[in-house]
């Protein structure tokens, strides 16, 4: 080949000072280029010998060397891949105008951009002179007969080819860092890019230092490689100890034997992972390798709770290992990281458009060759593969968690209550995930056992003084739609009955209604969670068959003892003494027979008024403002027990002038069992409560 000066096929004499400034905060990219060019010369070598093409030497071992030198500054990234000729030089590193760096330019000479752009124009071999004033080129081409090359360029538009001495097939790239980067020449800081850039390239990568002494290591004889260089053979004398026999005797008794050693200059390490967990088959990984592998990528030493191990090849190549991390959400982030690669080479450390954002805790790696190598946030953002990418992962998530909840389910149960907001609020966010996990998302009930919708919704007959049946009854309402349908003989015209499930939000102010129901061999299931109210709505909005209802929206028929006294007169008696007492003519006073005798009054605010509280309460939260409390105050029922002796006490005693008081420590005695009172309210209970005290020293 005839020596060769010339300049590069380029439009303008400024690509190289955008270059130098391409994305400054990820200039230490270069490696991952550079690298990634060698693993595909060296892939595309291993092909032409399948092919039967080109016959690789039966000792060749596929690996890249990058050699650091701090004295010389600096950087050698050698691969021992197919090489190029002279000819391929030309087209590849010369006539870099085809490639789009014309358009390059234009775009981007006057701005700055959040997005990554090396390899968007096939400049990815350019990316060096992001920090090396000179690059040089020593090449050598599979091909029979070829001749070695030997490309420089300094970083201007020109460029000098002549013939090499490389005698061995591949390429050797050679930079010389500018004053500014040698930074990438010190041994623990190419190890620390390579590490993030490269752990699970498909090909070997060795790192080592220039003119660094020689270190060695012993290995037994029956260990060594043909490769290694021995340095010198050590025999290792056995070990002997001397021991008591049961005579008192001794002897001498050997431990270890002895042993033929050999010293040899350390093996390389390569600094990557060719064969990461995600590229294996799911059945041949192991339960402690899953938790090894994220132990490594994610520095995370608390173990995740299950793993979801994605390998797709049709429609789109896809193959990744999804985890749900342990979260400690008091004190932990709930933000997950996505690492996004193509064919094992790393592209963005936390991509999270390729997820939905119901799943934004997961930890993960997802390998899409599909995706292009260097992909910008806001393409991703608007491409319609990655709405499929992103309703795959979702599908195999509902499919991970229904097998588990069908086969795994006391590991599900224990999983439930960190992953349960998530999964509630995939389900709000995503019908066709709400349509798979219908039945299969977790409730837990009052006695911490957990059921599904189909078992809560199960018809069961309900045995007397036994904990742990399902509450599911007919609510108060549709039970006397069901009475005077009946008496009408209207069934046409009857309203489609609704099993009622009943829910508790705060177990400790709660307690009492939890009591009742246990008394009396009910249930209900714990939604302490803010999401769980938009989550039952949306529930109830797409099941007409069923409603949930807050433990104290209603006083249940079950509650209720099978007296058929008539408590007209009581009830009017005591609503008079209680609107009167209280100065509320908006609450409802009703008087009822309750099998528990201790319990004097209950407060119940209605399923839908509450619901409106809650939301006034978001609205409230989010700077919205929010509508008055004391409209709902109509939906507040105050029920009075006759079967309780206070009650009985007060009713007989109307005139007394000690029931105001006593009716209004009642009232404030229901509302503490639901919900806690003002600070005003408070201060008035206390001095109710020393006031009644005294009456019992007089």
């Amino acid at each position: 080949m005839e020596n060769k000066h010339g300049n590069l096929s380029i439009d303008s004499d400024n690509l190289f000072p955008i270059i130098k400034k391409w994305l400054y905060s990820d200039h230490d990219i270069f490696y991952r280029e550079l690298i990634s060019n060698g693993c595909d010369a060296i892939t595309k070598l291993k092909k032409l010998d399948m092919m039967g093409e080109y016959t690789l030497p039966a000792d060749y071992k596929a690996k890249i060397q990058v050699i650091v030198n701090p004295e010389e500054k600096t950087l050698k990234f050698i691969d021992n891949g197919l090489g190029m000729t002279a000819d391929e030089v030309e087209e590849y590193i010369n006539r870099i105008a085809f490639s789009g760096a014309t358009d390059f330019i234009e775009k981007y000479k006057d701005k700055s951009t959040d997005d990554q752009i090396i390899g968007h124009f096939g400049l990815g071999f350019y990316s060096a002179f992001m920090v090396a004033d000179e690059v040089t080129i020593d090449t050598l081409s599979y091909k029979e007969g070829a001749v070695p090359v030997h490309w420089s360029c300094d970083g201007g538009t020109e460029f000098d080819m002549v013939d090499g001495d490389k005698d061995e097939v591949g390429t050797e790239i050679t930079l010389y860092l500018n004053e500014d980067c040698l930074e990438f020449a010190n041994e623990y800081r190419a190890r620390e890019v390579i590490e993030k850039y490269c752990s699970f390239m498909p090909t070997e990568i060795y790192l080592s230092k220039a003119n660094a002494p020689e270190e060695y290591e012993t290995i037994d004889v029956a260990d060594k490689r043909d490769t290694d260089k021995v340095i010198e053979e050590i025999h290792e004398a056995a070990k002997t100890e001397e021991k008591e026999k049961e005579d008192g005797t001794k002897e001498t008794v050997e431990v270890s034997p002895a042993r033929e050693k050999l010293k040899i200059v350390k093996r390389p390490v390569p600094l990557n992972d060719p064969q990461p967990l995600w590229t294996k088959n799911p059945n041949d990984c192991t339960e402690e390798e899953y938790k090894a592998f994220y132990r490594k990528v994610f520095m995370d030493y608390k173990e995740p709770l299950f793993w979801i191990h994605l390998n797709m090849d049709y429609p789109f190549n896809l193959k990744g290992i999804l985890y749900f991390p342990k979260i400690n959400t008091e004190y932990d982030s709930i933000e997950g990281t996505i690492k996004l690669y193509n064919n094992q080479v790393f592209i963005a450390d936390n991509i999270k458009e390729v997820i939905p954002e119901f799943l934004m805790l997961l930890k993960g790696v997802i390998d899409c060759p599909d995706l292009p190598l260097n992909v910008s946030r806001s393409a991703l953002q608007n491409d319609g593969f990655v709405k499929k990418i992103e309703e795959y992962i979702t599908k195999k998530v509902a499919d991970k968690l229904i097998g588990m909840c069908k086969t795994e389910k006391e590991s599900y149960e224990k999983y439930w209550d960190d992953i349960a907001p998530f999964i509630k609020y995939g389900c709000l966010k995503d019908e066709k995930f709400c349509d798979k996990m219908n039945d299969y998302i977790l409730f837990k009930d009052i006695n911490d056992k957990y059921q599904t919708l189909p078992e809560l919704l199960a018809p069961v007959e309900k045995p007397e003084n036994t904990e742990g049946e399902t509450v599911v009854e007919e609510s108060a309402d549709a039970a006397d739609a069901k009475d005077a349908a009946s008496e009408n003989q209207a069934e046409d015209k009857k309203e489609p009955e609704k099993k009622t499930v009943y829910y508790v939000t705060d177990r400790v102010q709660q307690g009492q209604y939890i009591n009742l129901f246990k008394e009396q061999g009910m249930n209900a299931v714990i939604l302490d969670h803010n999401i769980d109210t938009s989550f039952i709505t949306q529930l109830e909005q797409r099941n007409e068959d069923y409603q949930f209802m807050r433990i104290d929206a209603d006083v249940t028929e079950s509650l209720k003892d099978d007296s058929e006294a008539d408590l007209t007169e009581a009830s009017a008696t005591l609503t008079d003494i209680f609107k009167k007492a209280l100065n509320n003519d908006k609450l409802t006073i009703k008087v009822e027979n309750l099998k528990n005798a201790d319990v004097a009054s209950v407060l119940t605010l209605s399923e839908q008024g509450r619901r409106m509280q809650d939301m006034m309460k978001m609205y409230a939260m989010g700077g919205m403002g929010g509508m008055d409390p004391d409209m709902f105050a109509a939906d507040q029922t105050l029920t009075l027990n006759a079967n309780n002796a206070l009650v009985q006490y007060i009713l007989n005693n109307k005139d007394s002038e000690n029931v105001p008081m006593f009716a209004e420590q009642l009232y404030d005695l229901a509302r503490i069992s639901n919900q806690p009172l003002s600070v005003d309210a408070m201060t008035k209970f206390i001095k109710r409560s020393n006031d009644i005290m005294l009456l019992l020293t007089k």
